[in-house]
């Protein structure tokens, strides 16, 4: 039976003009998301910079990560306790002070304390700002709102590279931190003036921490988020930390489970996935994380290691993507309300099949242009999922349980974002070698394509090292292009699992009811 719905359960405007509250919170999270990925052109320099290996930089990646991943859940519970406002206000100050300091970090281990610290205050920001733009407009107008919430979203890890890459090709890779110094003061400015708790929030009775499900949350997140980040460098298994990790994270997982299903006062209300909508939205949304970002990784590597584009170059023929993505988000948002959400997502995740299979087309003699129309359409598709995916997500939810929700949400998104990054690692690498092993089976004296092009070599280097010597040569330059061929094969593979990663979640969709517009709902008992 429905119970009714209650007071805090309706819809209530805000005191403000909810597109004053957007510009609020999308400055602090745009902030954020483009932090996340900004970051990684820039290890090389750091780690020239502060002398340590580029392997050892990676933990300035990492160490963001785990903290950023832990705090993630907890959002709804902290947001009750402190107030969220208040919270969103902090985690501002943190963040920008963080930034700061790891602009004048001196050595790796104080850089690495102050990315902790920093995704301890970005973790919480993106779903107190999702959180509180679908509670600031009524539910007919969330689609627009959402809208706006994905610019961040989708367009700043595409932008990220690019701009990392071009302030420390210009600057130093200390700035890539100080930028956030003037965006997270007016950030604070604008949450001060804007933005205010719900009614639900400044009555809600506080409950006790659950600090059994926060110590196994912490162990789980920590070591998948390490195993991830780190296992294709390990050699994944074979290392036997990898394989304590893994076990450490699968019991402190279904420790996890249990505890926050069973506890009186759970610090993450897991109970919230019984919702078929959320459930669905919630599965669907690690999906498009692991192609988002495992794309964003992907390309910058082909680009860069096969046709030898420097760093700022490979940004510049990702650049397109982001504005596609931003032209659709803002097409999105006009469409909400007249198209239906499934259409939508139908349409966004066939399109970013087709620009997977396009991208799964790589060759040697690709102009820029055969790389940017994918890449377009990928941004395109990835506008036309994600604002109608979070709205149905979200929309059978009660207001008072859309926070805790938030968290839980773009948790999945970043663990299937980091799922993508280790997927691409782990493709290149191993279809790379396997590609390598069987083209090696023909260069034989027996195989004639591989004598003749030997031949060929040999011919035109003789006159200038002598027969022998050009002889050594040819066999040398035949066992590179074998080398670039095979890992040429590997980038294809990847792009082609994306691309029955998007067909499979196609199905999917019509496991959602349909909404268009609706009030949230009353949770049946």
């Amino acid at each position: 039976m429905a119970s009714p719905v209650s007071k805090s359960s309706e819809w209530q405007p805000p005191s403000h003009n909810p597109w004053l509250i957007a510009l609020a919170v999308m400055s602090a999270t745009f902030m954020e998301i483009l932090d996340t990925s900004v970051a990684n052109v820039s290890l090389p320099h750091i780690a020239g910079n502060l002398s340590v290996t580029t392997n050892e930089a990676t933990w300035v990646l990492t160490s963001y990560l785990v903290s950023n991943a832990i705090v993630l859940p907890i959002t709804g519970w902290l947001s009750i306790r402190f107030g969220r406002k208040r919270l969103l206000i902090f985690c501002i100050g943190l963040f920008t002070l963080a930034s700061v300091l790891c602009g004048l970090a001196s050595s790796l281990p104080f850089l690495i304390l102050a990315r902790i610290l920093q995704g301890v205050g970005g973790g919480a920001m993106m779903p107190i700002s999702q959180a509180i733009l679908l509670e600031s407009f009524p539910p007919a107008k969330r689609g627009q709102a959402m809208a706006v919430f994905a610019m961040g979203v989708v367009v700043a890890p595409i932008l990220g590279p690019t701009l990392g890459g071009w302030i420390t090709d210009n600057y130093s890779w200390r700035w890539i931190f100080y930028i956030n110094l003037p965006i997270g003061l007016i950030s604070i400015l604008l949450a001060r003036a804007f933005i205010e708790d719900p009614s639900y929030i400044r009555s809600a009775t506080v409950q006790k921490m659950d600090s059994i499900g926060f110590f196994f949350l912490i162990i789980w997140l920590g070591t998948l988020q390490i195993i991830l980040d780190k296992g294709q460098q390990e050699d994944w298994f074979s290392s036997a930390w990898i394989r304590w990790f893994a076990l450490a994270s699968i019991i402190s997982f279904i420790a996890f489970i249990y505890r926050e299903l069973t506890a009186e006062h759970p610090i993450v209300d897991l109970r919230v996935l019984k919702n078929r909508n959320f459930g669905t939205g919630v599965v669907l949304i690690t999906m498009v994380g692991v192609v988002l970002y495992g794309t964003t990784a992907a390309l910058p590597i082909f680009l860069q290691t096969l046709l030898g584009y420097p760093a700022l170059q490979s940004g510049e023929v990702m650049s397109p993507r982001g504005v596609g993505a931003f032209l659709a988000t803002l097409l999105v948002g006009r469409m909400v309300g007249k198209v239906s959400y499934r259409s939508l997502m139908v349409l966004g995740f066939v399109l970013l099949t087709i620009a997977s299979f396009l991208l799964g087309r790589l060759n040697m003699q690709m102009r820029q242009f055969d790389i940017i129309w994918p890449s377009i359409v990928n941004g395109i598709a990835v506008s036309l999922i994600f604002v109608p995916l979070t709205t149905t997500t979200m929309a059978q939810l009660r207001q008072e349980q859309i926070g805790n929700a938030s968290g839980i949400y773009n948790l999945m998104r970043n663990i299937g974002g980091s799922f993508g990054i280790a997927v691409v690692t782990t493709i290149i690498d191993r279809a790379s070698q396997t590609h390598q092993a069987d083209m090696m089976s023909h260069l034989t004296p027996y195989d004639p394509v591989y004598q003749e092009r030997v031949g060929a070599i040999s011919h035109a280097l003789a006159s200038q090292t002598g027969t022998w010597e050009a002889s050594h040569q040819a066999q040398a330059i035949v066992y590179g292009i074998v080398q670039q061929q095979a890992q040429l094969a590997a980038f294809v593979d990847n792009f082609r699992f994306f691309g029955v990663i998007c067909m499979l979640c196609v199905p999917v969709i019509f496991i959602f009811k349909n909404v268009k517009g609706a009030k949230p709902k009353a949770e049946v008992h």
